[in-house]
């Protein structure tokens, strides 16, 4: 038996401004739309629910590209420091959660960003060594590419002044040579090796905590990375909390999850290969991190950072072992998925991607793609591959990005409309818990390019229009992982996941985008959100 939606303004997305009066669903999948006396007549021995959308609008469902389901879980539990404004105030924060946790338990904040600080300086372990001895302590700046830790935390991580830096890391010193506590990229994993295992039954409530929190903002579904970060046996654990925590009855959302190179070989070992799982849980591409982050300056560049003559970014593998990670994806029949921000990164990419091809019709995926040049463009031209873009990066980089790449480099990055003049095929995320996860936001900032911290426009020919930037959300995540065919636009045939706003997204003033509110989530026909 089926459902009736109805008594709204229905946007299939097929088509810019296509709309049906009706659509009638049934166990999961969009049967038909049509005008809705039609649907009435044709189903009327079948519809037993009639949801009238009471003026509200209804779109595909909106699917992130590219977050972190279980980071963004952490976001809500840990210590949040991404709104913090100042050195002073992330210290406070500290000092009061301290008060509150047991005896040597540790204390993880989540989300710091100097750059939004009037003093744009990275805190020093000592200064948190001042707030405790006993508790080890390890803040995430907001990229995950950093981290800072305090002595306690360094003393159970066994990491002293010999230690050295890590390929693709780096410790960062002060100029007598005592460390700092400042580590960057796959330096940050002495630290985090220390960090105690966390349960199975843990990693269900960060999934279900996490999932509830994207429901609420109106996602069906999530492309997401988590399976190789909470200690031993990662793999088996992670996997299990995300069939537990997305059952199929108690809470649906469609999660699709990358397998990070680490623990590729536990996938296998399992029997398990791209598209293992369900409906609701499935394995993706294998993940790989080919550079950091442009805050950090790690980020791998062609040429040297503006405001660090010396710095061309850190290359976390070297380009041969890229290499042999392709060669096993290929082997296991695997798209891959790489994390590449600078343009020296992407290049390398782009001409492996050439070198080893898939040979079926799965896609490949590069995450990111903000530093870009003619040169740049033409080689993701030449291959098959999905841009996987986080629209935010624009409103919470820009200016500051400028004294890193100059104007001149700022000026050709972060290019989504040339992306898609180009046919560069691409997909919209928001990279949570490092930006927010708000698919409103990601829309107003491919429509408007306003930053956050000035709110200046940046590169005004570089802005979407509504419907482009909803399709990356829709028509786009759907594409990268072959599912445009039963995904992604209202139609026979395709499943019933849908997001249904208070407002028309198409007709509402751009400035006001953020202001719409969810008022339901519908996956798998079923309503998993309600607005009160």
């Amino acid at each position: 038996m089926g459902t009736l939606w109805y008594g709204g303004t229905i946007y299939t997305m097929k088509e810019e401004g296509e709309i049906v009066e009706a659509i009638y669903t049934e166990n999961g999948e969009i049967i038909a739309g049509d005008q809705i006396h039609i649907l009435k007549e044709k189903y009327a021995m079948f519809i037993t629910d009639y949801q009238d959308l009471k003026g509200n609008v209804m779109f595909p469902g909106f699917v992130d590209s590219h977050l972190h389901i279980i980071g963004h879980g952490e976001k809500i539990i840990h210590l949040d420091l991404s709104k913090m404004t100042s050195p002073e105030q992330v210290l406070v924060a500290v000092k009061e959660r301290i008060h509150v946790l047991d005896e040597g338990v540790w204390l993880i904040g989540e989300g710091w960003n100097e750059n939004q600080w009037e003093d744009p300086r990275v805190i020093n372990k000592t200064e948190l060594d001042e707030i405790t001895t006993n508790h080890p302590i390890m803040l995430t700046r907001v990229c995950r590419h950093a981290i800072i830790a305090n002595s306690k935390a360094m003393e159970l991580a066994n990491v002293d002044k010999e230690v050295m830096d890590p390929q693709g890391g780096k410790v960062i010193r002060d100029k007598s040579g005592e460390l700092t506590g400042y580590f960057l990229d796959n330096a940050q994993d002495m630290v985090k090796q220390a960090i105690p295992d966390i349960s199975e039954k843990e990693l269900r409530n960060l999934v279900t905590t996490s999932v509830d929190d994207l429901l609420r903002l109106g996602l069906v579904g999530g492309h997401s990375e988590d399976l190789a970060y909470y200690g031993v046996d990662s793999f088996q654990k992670t996997w299990q909390a995300f069939h537990a925590g997305i059952d199929g009855m108690a809470r649906k959302f469609r999660a699709h999850l990358l397998v990070h190179h680490e623990v590729i070989e536990d996938m296998d070992e399992q029997g398990l290969g791209y598209g293992s799982g369900n409906k609701y849980v499935s394995l993706g591409a294998m993940k790989i991190f080919s550079d950091g982050a442009l805050g950090g300056r790690t980020a791998w560049l062609q040429e040297a950072y503006s405001d660090d003559k010396t710095n061309y970014g850190i290359a976390i593998h070297r380009s041969e072992n890229i290499e042999i990670l392709i060669k096993r994806a290929r082997q296991l029949e695997m798209p891959i998925a790489v994390h590449a921000i600078g343009d020296q990164a992407i290049l390398t990419i782009a001409k492996l991607l050439a070198k080893f091809p898939l040979k079926n019709a799965r896609r490949d995926r590069i995450i990111h793609s903000l530093v870009i040049n003619p040169g740049v463009i033409n080689a993701l031209k030449q291959i098959n591959v999905v841009l996987d873009i986080q629209p935010t990066f624009v409103a919470s980089d820009f200016p500051w990005v400028i004294e890193r790449l100059g104007k001149v480099r700022a000026n050709n990055s972060y290019p989504w409309k040339t992306f898609l003049q180009e046919g560069i095929p691409c997909a919209a995320g928001s990279d949570a818990p490092i930006e927010e996860v708000d698919p409103l936001l990601g829309i107003e900032a491919f429509v408007l390019r306003k930053s956050s911290l000035d709110g200046a426009i940046y590169n005004e020919k570089e802005q979407l229009s509504i419907y482009e930037a909803v399709s990356l959300y829709t028509k786009g995540s759907a594409y990268v992982i072959n599912h445009e065919h039963d995904r992604g636009i209202i139609a026979s045939g395709y499943v019933a996941d849908f997001t249904i706003f208070d407002q028309d997204l198409f007709k509402v003033d751009k400035e006001s985008i953020r202001n719409i509110k969810v008022e339901k989530t519908v996956v798998d026909g079923t309503i998993v959100y309600q607005r009160k």
